[in-house]
């Protein structure tokens, strides 16, 4: 039988839901309260939680708008999120499950997009970047929030390997050049970039994901065997641990 990308990312997280609801590194951050800022002030806006995944943007994000709807692939992960929303008293979530490439909402539909740590995973990156403008109110306003591959092909290189070794759902990290140039054919214009650095503990990085022993060891067989400009960018640590690069960008749809 032929799995589809979205079949095997559903199987691949339902397991895995619980993990990213707990997650330090996607429940807290910079780029998260640059969300919650995003979108303070809303009261009267509709706002879209694209690939919500564990519901931390939602989370933050509800007490400032009149809905969110959180939206996501994985029956498993928006279980978690309406569970979740109901324990926290945020009763102006719901839940809509769909992959990002065909959203089942009329066409400017919502005031707000948000979008954070999913793309990554989409089957066609720019299908799901159309949907989320199509979707959003001419003159709307969109945040996309995501790990971003560096520039040089070296360390984009390594970064995608060891990306698809630890997650096999995994499509790709895309640089800022073409998250920018993706969202500009998409109808959007961006209007404010931050690149920051996440510090990623190697053990909980790849326990989240119940990534294999196997492919535990072959991941630190790179590290141990990366060149200096590798280590150096990634500052790749004795245990396996390293920094990601991320990028938020601001933008309103055109």
């Amino acid at each position: 039988m032929n799995t589809t990308q979205h079949d095997f990312v559903v199987t691949h997280y339902a397991p895995r839901a619980e993990a990213y609801v707990s997650s330090a590194v996607h429940s807290a951050g910079a780029d998260l309260d640059q969300i919650e800022a995003f979108v303070t002030g809303q009261a009267d806006a509709r706002a879209l939680d694209l690939g919500c995944g564990g519901g931390h943007v939602s989370y933050r994000a509800a007490p400032h708008v009149r809905e969110v709807v959180a939206c996501d692939l994985t029956p498993a992960m928006l279980a978690q999120v309406k569970r979740t929303a109901s324990e926290r008293g945020l009763r102006n979530i719901v839940v809509q499950q769909a992959a990002a490439e065909r959203l089942p909402f009329e066409d400017g539909a919502f005031d707000i997009v948000m979008c954070r740590y999913s793309a990554h995973h989409w089957n066609n990156m720019e299908a799901g970047l159309r949907e989320a403008r199509r979707v959003l109110k001419s003159g709307g306003r969109a945040i996309f929030a995501d790990a971003v591959a560096p520039a040089h092909p070296l360390l984009d290189t390594h970064l995608q390997t060891i990306e698809l070794l630890r997650d096999p759902s995994h499509v790709r990290n895309y640089s800022a050049a073409e998250w920018l140039a993706a969202l500009a054919r998409s109808g959007f214009r961006a209007t404010g970039l931050t690149a920051r650095k996440v510090r990623l503990e190697f053990a909980v990085w790849t326990e989240r994901t119940k990534t294999p022993e196997l492919y535990v060891k072959a991941i630190r067989s790179l590290q141990a065997q990366a060149s200096a400009p590798v280590r150096d960018h990634f500052a790749i640590s004795e245990d396996g641990s390293f920094e990601l690069d991320t990028l938020a960008i601001e933008a309103v749809a055109g």
